[in-house]
C-alpha cells in the first residue's frame, strides 16, 4: 500500500477538480480500504462541484460516490466471514457525504475507505466499469420504496394487482427501480426516451411508454386501466415530471391514497395531489439506520441479485480516458447531457 495516492479535489467550489496526491488513509472501524479501478460520476457530483452542497464546504474535498476495484485492507470490527477478502473484486458506496466532508471517504481518488455494509463481491463475470455505475443508483433506487412505506422484502402476488409508474426508467437510478420493483411484485409502467423503450422493457418493465409523446399521461392511464390494475404508486426519478406522473396517478388510484418517492429535490412550488403523498428519496439519516438500509440494499437485495443473475449493470457504460485526470471532463460530460448511459473513468 503507497504512503501517498492521486486524487481529485475540489479546492474552491465552483472551480475545477485539481488533481493533488494525499495521505493513504487507514481503514476504520468497520470500514475497508479499497484500491480503486474504476469511478462513475452522478449529477449530484457536478452539483457539489460547482455549486456546493453539505458537507462540501469541508475544503479541499473527494467529491464521488461509486467505485468497484480491490480490497487492500479491513479496519477493525469488520466482520470477516460477512465480507469481501483482501485481494477481492469489489463494488462500494464511497461518499464523503455521509462521512461530514471527510475526504479519506471520496470515491475521486486512487485509495479510498468506505463502510463495510456497502461494499460487496464483484462477480468475475461484471468488469469494474460496469460494477462502479451501480452502487448509488441502487441506494437510491431502493430507498425509494422504503422512503415510501413499502420495505424490501415486499413480495406482491398477481392478484394483488399492484401496479407502479417509474418515470425515467432508462436513467441509471430508474434501470434499477425497474428492476427492484419486479422483485417486488410489482406490475410495472415506466417511461424513457423512444431509442431506450426496449431496453427497459428488458430490465422488466411490463410496459415502457416515450415521455416525449405529447398523449403519454393518456397512453399509460389507458394500458393501466385495460390490463385491470392498481396504479397508486409512483417513484419519479428525473426532474421536470412530478406534475405528469401526478396526472397518470389521478386517471388510476380511484379513491385509494397513492405514495410517489421523488428522486430529485422537490421545489418549493411542487405540485401536488389530493390523497397523495409526496417524498424526497433519501436514505435515513441517523447514521446506524442508515448503515442498516446499506446492508440490505447490498448484502441483500444486490449481492443476492447479482449471483442469482437476476440483477444486471446498468444502463450501458460510457467510458471517459483520462483516470483520475478524466473526472473534470467526465462531469462535464454528465452535465451536458446524456441519455441510457452511465458516465464512467477507468483507473
Amino acid at each position: 500500500m503507497p504512503s501517498t495516492h492521486e486524487a481529485a479535489v475540489l479546492k474552491s467550489v465552483g472551480k475545477p477538480l485539481e488533481v493533488i496526491r494525499r495521505t493513504t488513509p487507514e481503514p476504520g472501524p468497520n470500514e475497508i480500504l479499497i484500491e480503486v479501478k474504476a469511478i462513475a460520476v452522478n449529477p449530484v457530483d457536478y452539483y457539489m462541484r460547482d455549486n456546493g452542497f453539505p458537507p462540501v464546504p469541508v475544503l479541499p474535498a473527494v467529491l464521488g460516490e461509486d467505485v468497484a476495484g480491490i480490497v487492500v485492507k479491513h479496519g477493525s470490527g469488520v466482520d470477516s466471514s460477512d465480507c469481501p477478502a483482501v485481494g477481492s473484486r469489489v463494488l462500494a458506496l464511497a461518499s464523503s457525504f455521509y462521512h461530514e466532508g471527510s475526504p479519506d471517504h471520496g470515491a475521486f481518488q486512487k485509495y479510498t475507505t468506505a463502510r463495510s455494509e456497502g461494499v460487496i463481491n464483484l462477480p468475475d463475470s461484471i468488469s469494474f466499469e460496469e460494477g462502479a455505475i451501480m452502487p448509488l443508483a441502487v441506494l437510491t433506487a431502493l430507498s425509494g420504496y422504503t422512503t415510501i412505506g413499502i420495505p424490501l422484502d415486499t413480495k406482491f402476488k398477481p392478484e394483488d394487482k399492484e401496479a407502479i409508474l417509474i418515470w425515467g426508467g432508462s436513467s441509471s437510478v430508474g434501470s434499477f427501480a425497474v428492476q427492484t420493483a419486479k422483485s417486488l411484485g410489482f406490475t410495472v409502467y415506466a417511461t424513457a426516451g423512444a431509442k431506450n423503450l426496449d431496453y427497459v422493457k428488458s430490465l422488466g418493465a411490463d410496459a415502457v411508454f416515450d415521455y416525449k409523446s405529447p398523449t403519454v399521461v393518456q397512453d399509460i392511464a389507458a394500458k393501466v386501466k385495460a390490463d385491470g390494475v392498481l396504479l397508486r404508486t409512483a417513484h419519479t426519478i428525473v426532474d421536470n415530471a412530478l406534475q405528469q406522473t401526478l396526472d397518470v396517478l389521478k386517471e388510476t388510484k380511484g379513491d385509494h391514497p397513492a405514495r410517489v418517492a421523488h428522486a430529485p429535490l422537490l421545489p418549493e412550488n411542487a405540485p401536488s395531489l389530493d390523497n397523495t403523498e409526496i417524498k424526497f428519496t433519501y436514505p435515513p439519516t441517523n447514521p446506524d439506520e442508515r448503515n442498516k438500509q446499506l446492508y440490505k440494499c447490498f448484502h441483500g437485495w444486490l449481492k443476492d441479485g447479482l449471483a442469482a443473475g437476476s440483477v444486471v449493470p446498468s444502463p450501458r457504460v460510457q467510458v471517459v480516458p483520462g483516470g483520475i485526470s478524466g473526472l473534470n471532463k467526465a462531469l462535464d460530460v454528465l452535465k451536458a447531457g446524456v441519455s441510457g448511459v452511465k458516465v464512467v473513468v477507468s483507473c
